[in-house]
């Protein structure tokens, strides 16, 4: 077996692999905070995208510069990771409430996330700029692993203290059904009345007060219920689950809402990959030569997207009951922005660019994981999550094998061809032809000027997109969090 085979056999064993981790610890923190879906996920995207910036820096202090020792750090050190913490992360019933100290817990975990990106993207530019000895990379790396084991100090310090305690005392006399999310079984007859209900009362109910919402639907199944009775109404049997319950797949996939999502995440998502896969030609057809600063900067905007976006979408979720999608929207609207300062290629433009298209190509991976699991529940959640996650390896084929490398070659042929009929007039056959045979560079803004325009129009239909599952999605999210937010009110 050759090289190339090898390495590609490599690359479908280690990426298959990460998505295994990815789902894993995903899928596992999500079902036992389901009240906080915004901060978890976007806490482990934030980690994930850090973790090539933490690997590198273990790298240089253990064994840089031998590369074979890269490669089997990197296939052994996450698998010792895995067996390690088996035991420990998985679905644990019984926290399914919102404790008072989860919001301070979720702050704290944050500021480590932030304090431990600055770090790095400072160790990063220091190590870039001077030359450094073994010793001071140690201590360097020494930092990075205190603030990384920071947040274990959480759950000790929740462990022995009273509230907790107190707490669990009180959950424990908690009904069943408040406990954990109820598993779904065939609808008797009462929830399939609730289920008529559901399709005759008006549009604008759900946005009423909760206890006038209750009262008009407590009438209206009372009338349902009487009329069944008399023969004068037949109650239908509603086919497969509803917005917020438990669904499968294939449940999912004749769904609009699910596609709604996923083709948003797959323009959105789509775009802002095709950006960092390109950034190298990009920046070097804008005429700069440290082009490495690009992809650092933009794995650090990547990861603050993703910490802001769970963040700023809970509190659109918890303190205004208002759809989650509504943050994606937000972010896709940035996107547009970012894509243009990068087309048009003014001065300065790409680092304001790189700064947009990062947080918002950051902020789907926080967003989008946990609208999945509240529209359609957490039971089949790994399979939806993976699902879902195809869009973003499929936008990245349409805008960047496809739209992208199309129009560089495109633009890079007819500029090769105006210097061509130059040299012809001037120079040898000999180097003429030698210029032709050459590898083909296209320089300006105009390279990537009609893709990123391109782009730009994509991000403008994802968001569309994503207002129309806001509109879909209203009453599902004023039923997820408008109770819990009017209860706390009063």
């Amino acid at each position: 077996m050759d090289i190339i085979a090898q390495m590609c056999v490599l690359v479908f064993v280690g990426t298959n692999g990460e998505t295994y981790f990815n789902t894993v610890s995903l899928v596992s923190c999500v079902q036992n905070f389901p009240k906080s879906r915004g901060p978890v996920v976007g806490i482990l995207k934030g980690f994930a995208g850090l973790s090539g910036a933490i690997l590198t820096q273990i790298y240089a202090i253990i064994h840089s510069p031998d590369s074979a020792n890269l490669i089997f750090m990197v296939a052994v050190g996450p698998a010792l990771v895995a067996i390690g913490v088996m035991f420990f992360i998985r679905p644990v019933a019984g926290h399914r409430q919102v404790r008072p100290s989860d919001g301070m817990s979720f702050s704290s975990v944050y500021g480590v996330c932030l304090l431990l990106a600055a770090y790095l993207m400072g160790v990063m530019l220091i190590e870039d700029l001077v030359t450094l000895s073994p010793t001071v990379i140690t201590i360097f790396t020494v930092v990075m692993f205190v603030i990384l084991l920071t947040p274990f100090l959480i759950p000790v310090t929740l462990t022995f203290s009273s509230e907790t305690t107190t707490y669990a005392e009180q959950e424990a006399l908690l009904p069943p059904s408040e406990k954990e999310e109820p598993a779904r079984t065939e609808p008797d007859g009462n929830e399939v009345i609730f289920s008529e209900v559901e399709d005759e009362k008006s549009e604008g109910e759900d946005l009423l007060p909760a206890s006038e919402r209750q009262k008009r639907i407590a009438q209206l199944q009372a009338k349902l219920l009487q009329a069944a009775a008399e023969g004068a109404v037949r109650v239908k049997r509603r086919k497969g689950p509803r917005r917020g319950e438990d669904f499968t797949l294939g449940q999912a996939l004749i769904k609009a809402d699910f596609w709604l999502i996923f083709s948003s995440h797959l323009l959105g998502s789509g775009t802002g990959l095709t950006v960092i896969d390109n950034l190298g030609q990009m920046s070097q057809s804008l005429g700069y030569d440290n082009t490495h600063i690009f992809v650092s900067l933009i794995s650090i905007w990547n990861f603050l997207g993703r910490v802001g976006g769970g963040y700023l979408s809970e509190i659109v979720v918890r303190d205004f009951a208002y759809p989650r999608p509504i943050a994606m929207t937000i972010a896709q609207v940035l996107m547009i922005f970012g894509h243009v300062f990068i087309g048009m290629g003014w001065p300065g433009a790409m680092y304001i660019g790189t700064l947009i298209t990062g947080l918002g190509y950051g902020a789907h991976w926080a967003i989008v994981p946990a609208t999945a699991s509240e529209l359609f529940g957490l039971k089949k959640f790994g399979a939806l999550y993976n699902f879902i996650t195809l869009s973003t390896p499929m936008g990245s084929l349409i805008f960047s094998g496809l739209i992208a490398s199309s129009i560089y070659d495109s633009e890079a042929e007819k500029q090769a061809r105006n210097h061509l009929t130059q040299f012809q007039s001037s120079s040898s056959l000999w180097f003429t032809r030698l210029y032709a045979e050459g590898p083909h560079k296209c320089e300006g803004a105009i390279c990537f000027f009609l893709t990123c325009m391109i782009m730009a129009g994509f991000c403008a239909i994802a968001g569309i997109l994503s207002l129309i599952l806001v509109y879909r999605t209203k009453g599902v999210y004023h039923n997820l969090y408008g109770k819990s937010r009017t209860s706390t009110l009063s």
